[in-house]
């Protein structure tokens, strides 16, 4: 029972949530804002800029960016998760991708450190390579790299 109630309140905030961040994303939505920060300034020297007039206006848009940076992250979230999902796919297709990288965002910072710097052996190898265009895994990257280095080792001796 507990469960059916949760996933309807997330179905319900996750249908709010796609719909306000669209709405709120459009030039319609701009315009209503710029709209009523225009109306609070014009109607300053009516309220004799007093601390109410201003009071009105920091509660209301603390109260909107409060709410927006929830909406917001919300639909990030979800975004972020679709696409790497596709980038799973993508690198699980391919072949000769390094696996390694399915599910890279959730290693650590110090997990991710390592395989960068192990990357960057791959960009240094590509950097001596004779062909701009050619691409390999890195561990290809590493055995290609040796075989090339040990054929001009035997030729310079």
């Amino acid at each position: 029972m507990v469960t059916k109630k949760r996933n309807w309140i997330s179905q319900t905030l996750e249908r709010f949530s796609f719909k306000a961040t669209k709405a709120t994303g459009t030039s319609t939505a701009f315009i209503l804002a710029l709209t009523v920060i225009l109306v609070w300034i014009t109607t300053g020297p009516v309220f004799n800029f007093s601390d109410t007039w201003q009071l009105v206006i920091n509660t209301g848009t603390t109260i909107v960016t409060f709410l927006m940076v929830f909406l917001i992250q919300r639909t990030q979230n979800k975004d972020a998760l679709a696409i790497h999902l596709k980038l799973n796919e993508i690198v699980a297709a391919l072949e000769g991708a390094s696996n390694r990288l399915i599910d890279v965002e959730d290693l650590t910072e110090e997990e991710i450190r390592t395989l960068h710097t192990h990357y960057q052996k791959l960009v240094d190898m590509a950097k001596k390579d004779l062909k701009l265009t050619m691409s390999h895994s890195v561990e290809e990257a590493e055995a290609r790299h040796n075989i090339k280095h040990s054929k001009h080792r035997h030729k310079a001796s």
